[in-house]
């Protein structure tokens, strides 16, 4: 049994994807996380018993074009400055076709990733490999935001999300006030340069697998 696991490239979205790694493998489970270069360096040490189940595979960031640069060296969210994680968005894109290519050729049986590379459930159908949706965001949260009608979110505007959930079947009162939904879509108001944005991203996924 091979796992692969593509978290997006933010350690509160890593480190989790590792912890879930190293559970994997101790119930004996080869395991692939994949990532860059300079966020797998970061990561934390394996334990012994388990490194000859876990291996990382990196996968570079391909050459950015038309100026969306960010600083040298920078490969997660805590490397760049906000208004920059637009252009990270873009450059873990570009990992689609390196990742489709290590898929095709490790052949694994599972894949899992997080909400970001929506573009995964496309390669998933292709190879005929079951895809799992780890979420790192808390139940409670994944619940204020909603399933997934359809294909249509059930939140689908800013102004949707100051109102209490209709589909809870017990009575809430938890809603966004106004300063907190542009607080909490902030990073998708200023995305710019990445074709969707986060909360479309997290419900394709959601949806397809």
């Amino acid at each position: 049994m091979h796992v692969v696991m593509l978290p997006w490239s933010a350690f509160g979205h890593i480190i989790p994807f590792f912890q879930l790694s190293v559970a994997i493998a101790k119930a004996g489970v080869r395991v692939s996380l994949v990532s860059t270069p300079r966020n797998i360096e970061r990561l934390p040490k394996l334990p012994p018993n388990l490194s000859s189940l876990i291996k990382f595979v990196e996968l570079p960031f391909p050459t950015m074009e038309d100026g969306q640069i960010f600083p040298e060296g920078a490969e997660a969210t805590v490397d760049v400055p906000f208004e920059k994680i637009q252009f990270l968005k873009v450059a873990f894109d570009l990992l689609q076709q390196p990742f489709k290519q290590y898929v095709a050729d490790a052949s694994p049986d599972w894949i899992i990733v997080d909400f970001f590379p929506h573009w995964v459930t496309e390669i998933c159908r292709e190879y005929g490999v079951p895809l799992v949706f780890f979420a790192v965001l808390s139940a409670s949260t994944s619940a204020f935001l909603g399933p997934v009608d359809g294909g249509r979110p059930s939140r689908p505007s800013p102004e949707s999300m100051t109102s209490p959930p209709e589909w809870i079947t017990f009575s809430s009162s938890v809603a966004l006030k106004g300063f907190e939904e542009k607080a909490f879509l902030s990073g998708d108001a200023t995305d710019e340069a990445s074709v969707r944005n986060n909360l479309i991203r997290k419900l394709s996924t959601d949806f397809e697998a």
